[in-house]
This record gives structure tokens, sequence and C-alpha cells, in this order.
């Protein structure tokens, strides 16, 4: 979270001009903030990695290493950006001050190909590295010295002492898909101050056989089911401002609470991944009723970018009990702050159904839901109405009010559900119970 990060202070090491670092991060891509991933403390001056604002853009992996206020060793970053605030992303950065190149001293990996590093101020030949020295600080998730933090969900980190490995003993390319996947257990030589944390959930227990432990520094660890084998669906921050110019809405909590901000329109969020087969199930929590109308509902992506706002081609349940699409009739009951709307995609019948804290509305049930049953579903045949491409799940809101979004990692905001219900697919975790045959907004959901 925003204000966690977990520390250690380094030993002897193997040899201080060498080291590597891989992690994998989903990132809040929004504001193009610096998000210091790993950071040290040591001498006069701090040092960090992480997201950064370049000059080239924004979002591009950074290096940053001081010795002084007015001294630093090395300040670069990577040509291209991070854009996609779905993906998890594989980083690796390999220093070797030994080499006699200074471009080939710092080297940065995503998704194991190499990128082309811009330094200001480049790393001097047989610099011992601030990050590996006895005695320094070390840090995950915050800068030491500044009060930026990295905003994001991070897991298998490994630090390496003496060696500048590439991406390749910690993923390989997958022969049928042809993405970059996790290898669990690289085979590495970790060095004196070498470890492996974050490998299961939030272990802070070094997994490299160093016993090379982390502490927590502040805040909360919070596990979540979202991991670089089943990526789960957020927020959608960078989707286009729609027609009229409705504005889009705030996010935090990694994409997945979202504050309205247009009094007029409904402020969309739709999730990063889309359906077009199978069935569904997500939970929207109102933490913050501010004004008139909040929507739950479906969007059909084809005309989304085209036609504007949910309530002209979404299929949404709103919070005064009526359902809506392009008009209103009368639904089911009306809710409000602190109230949990589960909302059930068939996507292969084009059936809708929503649920108000576990009871399903419009005389449904769940046994009727996962029959495929769909006389009591607010909507049916969305499907082969002429809108039959892929769908996303959306919440909407006015200026000012909050949903939290659970796609199946088991959380509202920072709130892990209260007791969860019962999942056939074992795909996600939710506050109530999921119809049989549906299942979470994920990869791996989407491939069940």
């Amino acid at each position: 979270m925003a204000t966690t990060y977990i520390g250690r202070t380094q030993g002897t090491p193997t040899n201080s001009k060498k080291w590597t670092i891989s992690y994998w991060a989903k990132y809040n891509l929004t504001n193009g903030d610096w998000y210091p991933t790993f950071g040290c403390d040591y001498d006069i001056g701090d040092s960090y990695f992480g997201i950064g604002s370049g000059g080239q853009g924004r979002n591009e992996i950074g290096f940053l290493e001081y010795h002084t206020s007015a001294t630093n060793y090395g300040q670069g970053y990577t040509t291209s950006s991070l854009r996609d605030p779905c993906a998890w992303y594989h980083i690796v950065f390999a220093y070797d001050s030994t080499q006699g190149t200074a471009a080939d001293r710092g080297k940065t990996y995503i998704n194991g190909v190499q990128q082309t590093n811009t330094y200001s101020t480049s790393i001097p030949s047989n610099h011992d590295s601030r990050f590996n020295m006895s005695g320094s600080g070390i840090s995950i998730g915050r800068r030491l010295r500044g009060p930026q933090y990295m905003d994001g969900v991070l897991s298998h980190f490994h630090f390496v002492d003496g060696t500048a490995y590439d991406a390749t003993p910690f993923g390989s390319t997958d022969s049928t898909t042809g993405e970059w996947k996790i290898n669990t257990n690289p085979s590495v030589t970790y060095g004196n101050n070498g470890f492996f944390v974050l490998k299961d959930g939030n272990s802070l227990t070094d997994q490299s056989g160093n016993s090379n432990n982390f502490t927590l520094g502040n805040g909360t660890l919070t596990p979540t089911l979202d991991n670089p084998s089943n990526n789960f669906a957020v927020g959608n921050a960078v989707n286009l401002r729609y027609a009229g110019g409705v504005k889009r809405p705030d996010y935090s909590n990694m994409n997945l609470t979202y504050t309205g901000n247009d009094s007029s329109y409904g402020t969309p969020a739709t999730s990063t991944l889309v359906m077009n087969k199978g069935k569904f199930y997500a939970e929207f929590k109102v933490q913050n009723f501010a004004l008139g109308v909040i929507r739950m509902g479906v969007v059909p992506m084809a005309t989304w970018d085209n036609q504007g706002w949910m309530y002209n081609i979404g299929y949404g349940y709103r919070s005064n009990g009526e359902k809506e699409n392009n008009g209103q009739t009368s639904y089911g009951d009306s809710y409000t702050t602190g109230d949990i709307i589960g909302v059930a995609f068939d996507v292969d019948n084009g059936a809708l159904w929503f649920s108000k804290n576990g009871t399903w509305q419009n005389s449904a049930t769940i046994s009727e839901i996962a029959a495929g049953t769909t006389t009591n579903a607010a909507y049916s045949s969305l499907t082969t109405a002429g809108i039959n491409l892929d769908w996303a799940f959306v919440p909407t809101g006015l200026n000012g009010d909050v949903i939290q979004a659970n796609y199946g990692n088991g959380y509202f905001g920072t709130t892990a559900v209260s007791s969860a219900g019962t999942n056939a697919s074992n795909n996600g975790t939710f506050e109530y119970d999921v119809p049989t045959g549906f299942t979470a907004l994920s990869t791996k959901g989407l491939n069940l």
C-alpha cells in the first residue's frame, strides 16, 4: 500500500561492485510521479530504483545513486515507459561497475527484454554501490529519505550480491503463448547480502538460504490473490475521456477504489479485463454515497468510446433500486453507503443478475442463476441483441461517490472480506457465495 515498506541493513558484501535485483510488480500508473520500489540510505545521501518521469514521458524505469547532496554516482532511465495498469511487469536491473563500457554498467530488463537506458550521469568505473555496502539501510516499497512510496503490489523480490544476471534465470518465454512467465525458483548464486522475499504472499522471511530477513518499517502488508500467474482485473485508469468531456474518476488502492469526479453524468470505471464468453462474478462496495445515483453493471466495449456514458449503452442496477439501460424501470431494493452489490454475468446466454448484500434481486435465486434460468434476471439475451463482442464490468458514480471493487482478490480497499463465501471455481475470494459455474474476472478465470 502507499505508506507501507519493509527494510533491513546490509552486511559485508561479496562484491559491492556487482548486484542484481529481480521482481514482479503491478503498478498504479496514473500520475507519472516517482514510485521508488527499492531504496538505500548510506552515508549522507540516499539512492533509489523504480518508476519515474525521466524526460521521455512518464513511467520509465529509473535508477539514481547518491553519495552526497551535490554528487551522484549514476542516474538514468529507460527510453520506454510502462503503460498497462492491469499488467504484472517483470523488472530486472543488473549493476556491474567493472564493465569497461559505461552503458554496460547498469542494464534494465522488462519482461525479459533489455531496454535502452539514457544516463544523465554514468555509473563510474569500479564504483562500490551504496545498495550493497556494509551498513547500508535498504528498503522495498519506499525511498528512505523522502516521503515517496511505491504505489502497487510486489511479488518474488530477489537481490543477488556479487553477480550481474540478465533476466533469464528469473523468467522464460512460454512456448505456446509467447508470453514472459515467472520462474518461481531461479538457480542463482545469491552471495552474502542476497535475499529472496515476498515469494509466498507477504512473507518477509528470506527464501535464499541466507536468513537475510526483512522487518516491516511502516504500514500494513496486504496479501492478495492477484499475482504474476493469475492477473486479476482492476479499474481501467487509462481509458479515454468520453463524449461530452465526462471526467475520469480518481483511482487508488491499485485502481480498485474509484472516486467520482463529475456532477452531471456518472463517472465510469470499466474493468481492464473484458469478457466475451463464460460466466463471471464481481462485487462492488459503496464506500461513500455523496450524490443522487450510483450504478453497477456491465457495458459493451464495442460502442463504449463512441457513445459515452453508461446509462445509454450500459446495463446497470441503480442505487434507487431501478435497473437502467437508456431508461429506468422498477427492479429491486435501493442501496447506499456500506452495501455490497454482486454482479453475475453469463456472457454465453447474455443474462445479468444483481444482488444486494448477498440477496439476489427480483426474486432470483442462486440455484436458478447457476442453472442458467433467466426468468428473474435483470436482463437476458444481451449478447444476442446485436452487441456480442467484449464486455466489461463497470461501477459508475457522481462527484464524491466512492466505490470499492473486489474482482476476486478478497479485499474492499485495504479491508479483507469479513467472511468469504463459497466459490466452486476456486478462483477468487468474495464476500458472498458465488453461483456455481461463475468465476472471478482474471486470466485464470478467462481460461477456465
